[in-house]
């Protein structure tokens, strides 16, 4: 007996050594990104929230106001002005992506030849979408001698500044967002083809027509793809800065009817170099941001359905 008891003792050590040694493999390689979580992220994250209290130029130190850049934002007219501008641009523009998006996958899910190819074709935008080079094109397309206007011109239609306009400036902006409907396209495809054809079957015999078939099959069966779409467009749109600082030239205008709140943020604290100010946007922009992904998350229980 105490020879086995010395081999069960033997072997628990190796194991256990072995554990160790497979741990420790293991921390090591979750050391970079452990690194890079502290040092780029969460250091900088605890900074900006220091920062978003204090008075400071990037020359000085830091000063200490408390609470003072939290009530100067209410009190910032142009900052709501950009809040108003977002918000317009987030609850029209996602939507319709949305839209555009899901109807391009239902045409696409309908077995044509060479879907790849136009699947690529089709989210090439959203690669390209937030690129410096879309951004001067758009510029150029909707400018008052651009390709809109020629286009316009073919039919006796006078145009007009497109991007000069105030009523019309942040239109065109949205009209580039639905443009890129390529990433929530591709997902909405991949999603199609989960739902089983059984259920389209049973649908036919019993009569139902194609629009029946989407409501009551397609959407409620497609909805968490949905809801998972419009949580990370939502997201990415608050985050949008690069095609309106090359349309409006970083101005915002024609009288900031472009002025996103992230180029206002920009402009206090790289132009103004307001960094406490602009940290403590940037913090208004988190809590903005979290509190529209908490209310579609408690949403989602009333018309996300999922197979459990």
């Amino acid at each position: 007996m105490s020879v086995v008891a010395e081999m069960q003792n033997l072997s628990k050590v190796k194991g256990g050594k072995r554990q160790y040694t497979d741990n420790k493999a293991g921390h090591i390689f979750l050391l970079p990104w452990t690194i890079g979580l502290f040092a780029i992220t969460l250091g900088p994250m605890a900074m900006s929230l220091y920062l978003s209290f204090t008075d400071y130029n990037l020359l000085q130190a830091p000063n200490w106001i408390g609470t003072d850049n939290f009530v100067r934002m209410f009190q910032d007219e142009r900052l709501l002005n950009s809040l108003q501008v977002t918000f317009t641009y987030v609850l029209v523009g996602v939507p319709l992506q949305l839209i555009v998006a899901l109807f391009i996958a239902l045409l696409l899910d309908r077995g044509m030849r060479g879907l790849a190819f136009y699947r690529s074709v089709f989210y090439l935008p959203s690669m390209l979408g937030s690129s410096v080079a879309i951004a001067v094109l758009w510029k150029q397309l909707f400018g008052t001698t651009g390709l809109v206007n020629q286009f316009l011109a073919m039919f006796g239609i006078e145009g007009m500044g497109w991007i000069s306009n105030p009523d019309t400036a942040l239109s065109t902006l949205i009209l580039l967002n639905v443009w890129t409907f390529g990433s929530p396209m591709v997902i909405f495809l991949a999603g199609l083809r989960q739902i089983p054809a059984m259920y389209y079957e049973a649908a036919s015999i019993d009569g139902a027509t194609r629009v029946r078939k989407f409501i009551s099959i397609t959407l409620p069966l497609l909805s968490p793809i949905i809801f998972f779409n419009l949580v990370l467009q939502i997201i990415g749109a608050f985050q949008n800065f690069t095609q309106a600082f090359i349309v409006s030239n970083g101005t915002g205008g024609p009288a900031d009817s472009t002025m996103f709140f992230t180029l206002y943020l920009y402009q206090q604290g790289f132009k103004g170099f307001d960094m406490g100010y602009a940290s403590s946007m940037a913090w208004l922009l988190v809590l903005i941001v979290g509190a529209f992904t908490a209310v579609n998350f408690l949403a989602s229980k009333y018309w996300v359905f999922y197979d459990d």
